[in-house]
C-alpha cells in the first residue's frame, strides 16, 4: 500500500522539523534534514506500512539528524585558509594578477577535475556527496583530491 507522502508532510512536517532543530541547532541543517526524512519517506512508500506515522518519522528524522552530526564530525568543514581568503577578496588589478598567480600555482600539478571540485564544494557549497554525484567519482575520491588540494594550499602559505 502506497503512503500519501504529501499527506504526512503537512501534518507531520512541523513536528518533523522541530525535532531536527533541537538535535541540529542550526534552522538550516534542520530543514534539510526535515526534506532528507521526508525524501526517505518518499523513496520506501511502496514498501512501507505506516501504522504510527508520528512514531516512524520521528525515528527517521532523528536518525537523519544522528548521521549529519556523526558525517560533520568525522569530516569537519574547515574554515576559509587566509590564503583563500586573500585570493578571493583581490579587489584591485594588481592584486587579481597575484591571486591569478596564486592560483595558477596551486593548480599546477593537479586534475582539471580538481578545479572543478572546489569551486563546487568551497564556493558553490555542495556537500561531498553532490560533488561526487557530479563529477561521477565516490565521495572518498573527492574527499581525497579536496584533502590533497589543501595540504598543497598549506605548503604554499608556509613559504616566504
Amino acid at each position: 500500500m502506497s503512503v500519501d507522502v504529501e499527506d504526512l508532510y503537512r501534518t507531520y512536517g512541523p513536528m518533523v522539523l522541530r525535532r531536527c532543530r533541537a538535535l541540529l541547532k542550526d534552522e538550516e541543517r534542520a530543514v534539510e534534514a526535515m526534506q532528507d526524512t521526508f525524501v526517505q519517506v518518499l523513496r520506501r512508500q511502496e514498501s512501507l506500512e505506516v501504522t504510527a506515522p508520528s512514531s516512524l518519522l520521528y525515528r527517521i528524522a532523528t536518525n537523519t539528524c544522528l548521521n549529519a552530526i556523526r558525517s560533520r564530525k568525522r569530516h569537519p568543514e574547515t574554515p576559509d585558509d587566509e590564503l583563500l581568503v586573500r585570493i578571493a577578496s583581490a579587489s584591485d588589478d594588481e592584486g587579481r594578477g597575484v591571486a591569478r598567480l596564486m592560483l595558477d600555482r596551486i593548480f599546477q600539478n593537479e586534475r582539471p577535475s580538481t578545479r572543478t571540485m572546489a569551486v563546487m564544494h568551497l564556493l558553490d557549497g555542495l556537500t561531498l556527496e553532490e560533488v561526487a554525484a557530479e563529477t561521477g567519482l565516490s565521495v572518498s575520491g573527492v574527499r581525497k583530491r579536496l584533502r590533497t588540494l589543501r595540504s598543497n594550499v598549506r605548503e604554499l602559505e608556509a613559504m616566504p
